[in-house]
C-alpha cells in the first residue's frame, strides 16, 4: 500500500469511529430507572446440625456397596460356546 492509502484508511477510521460514539450517545443512552432486586437475607457462619431421627448410628448408610449374590464371573459379558 502507499503512504496515502494507510493515511486515508487511518481517516476514515478515526471519522467512522467519532461518528458512531457520537450517534450512540444521543440516541441509545440508557435511562436512570432504579432497578428492582429480591433482598436476601445474609449467609451465616452457623449451621444447624441435622436431626438424630434420621442421622444417627442405626441409620442405613446409603454410600455403602450393596452386594446382592457373590458373583464370581471375570467376564461377564463373553459369548458361552
Amino acid at each position: 500500500m502507499k503512504q496515502q492509502d494507510i493515511a486515508a484508511l487511518i481517516g476514515i477510521v478515526v471519522f467512522t469511529g467519532a461518528l458512531t460514539y457520537f450517534v450512540t450517545t444521543t440516541y441509545i443512552t440508557p435511562k436512570n430507572e432504579r432497578l428492582k432486586a429480591e433482598i436476601v437475607s445474609e449467609i451465616k457462619s452457623e449451621f444447624p446440625l441435622p436431626s438424630k431421627t434420621q442421622f444417627n448410628d442405626q441409620s442405613i448408610n446409603p454410600t455403602r456397596r450393596i452386594e446382592i449374590a457373590p458373583n464370581n464371573n471375570d467376564q461377564p459379558f463373553s459369548q458361552s460356546q
